[in-house]
């Protein structure tokens, strides 16, 4: 094996490790047998809350008005478009494996089994999810105007034109005591443009429903018991705070969304030591080369 200096060797052998010990969690996260969720009975705090990994701080939007909406609703009154489709994706219910029936005799909400779900079938993506009133794509292939100004991350993923960065992102809700975690994964309700409430410090634009200003889904309601009308308070949280629970039971879209930021990341770096060994390999001499 040619000479490498050591500090490549090193960082070469931790970063590889390191991806060992994440496919191998990533694998075998669907079976751990041991459940953490913050579940403890105690008020909400406004103040700073201890820093993520990457030293991001998100604030909590308080006393913000829940409806439950539902992957393959069909429109209504209150809301006109159906949600076959998402904002993001166009067959967002084939996706997701069917119809996430709303009604409660047709779902399994079991705390003591940590199991929230359609009676029907499997889920194959995450049935906690939730939508925001914004959306950072204007049309295919260009964002609007202010998403690379107000969003939080934006500048971090570096985003191919018309590119979200919203799709997956995980936010903590709060209600009655009791927490849970769930994914961004469509718009509204009823505007898509309210970047000052879902990323700055104003209130919901929206007044229609109580000034509704966040959509969750059957298993939220259910996990939370957190009723269409009633109030609740949510903040976005990086990947790397999400415990694991329910929210991670089900769908592949989870842990890449938990983990694939940063996996992918080490990944390239682990391929840039690579190429940098074999740079300083190809520099030595046949002396060098050879140990004389």
């Amino acid at each position: 094996m040619p000479n490498v200096h050591p500090t490549l060797a090193l960082a070469m052998t931790l970063v590889a490790t390191s991806l060992g010990v994440q496919a191998q969690t990533a694998a075998s996260s669907s079976a751990m047998p041991r459940v953490i969720i913050p579940t403890a009975r105690q008020p909400i705090r406004t103040t700073r809350t201890p820093s993520t990994p990457n030293g991001q701080l998100y604030p909590w939007r308080q006393n913000i008005t829940a409806t439950v909406f539902w992957i393959g609703e069909q429109p209504t009154q209150n809301n006109p478009v159906p949600n076959c489709k998402s904002s993001w994706d166009q067959n967002w219910m084939a996706n997701y494996g069917g119809y996430d029936n709303p009604d409660p005799r047709a779902r399994v909400a079991d705390h003591r089994t940590s199991d929230f779900r359609p009676k029907g079938f499997i889920p194959r993506l995450n049935p906690f999810y939730i939508a925001l009133p914004y959306n950072d794509v204007l049309r295919h292939g260009v964002h609007k105007s202010e998403a690379s100004r107000v969003i939080p991350w934006f500048r971090r993923f570096n985003p191919k034109p018309g590119k979200t960065v919203l799709k997956g992102r995980w936010v903590q809700i709060y209600h009655g005591g009791r927490s849970c975690y769930a994914q961004w994964e469509d718009c509204g309700p009823f505007v898509t443009d309210d970047w000052s409430y879902v990323f700055g410090n104003s209130r919901p634009k929206n007044h229609n429903n109580k000034d509704a200003a966040i959509d969750i889904s059957p298993s939220i309601r259910d996990y939370l018991d957190l009723q269409s009308g009633e109030k609740c308070h949510w903040r976005f949280v990086e990947a790397a705070q999400v415990p694991y629970g329910p929210w991670k039971k089900y769908g592949n879209a989870n842990q890449v969304a938990a983990d694939g930021t940063d996996f992918e990341a080490k990944r390239r770096y682990l391929e840039y030591l690579r190429k940098l060994r074999d740079q300083q390999y190809q520099q030595k001499s046949l002396d060098q080369l050879q140990g004389r």
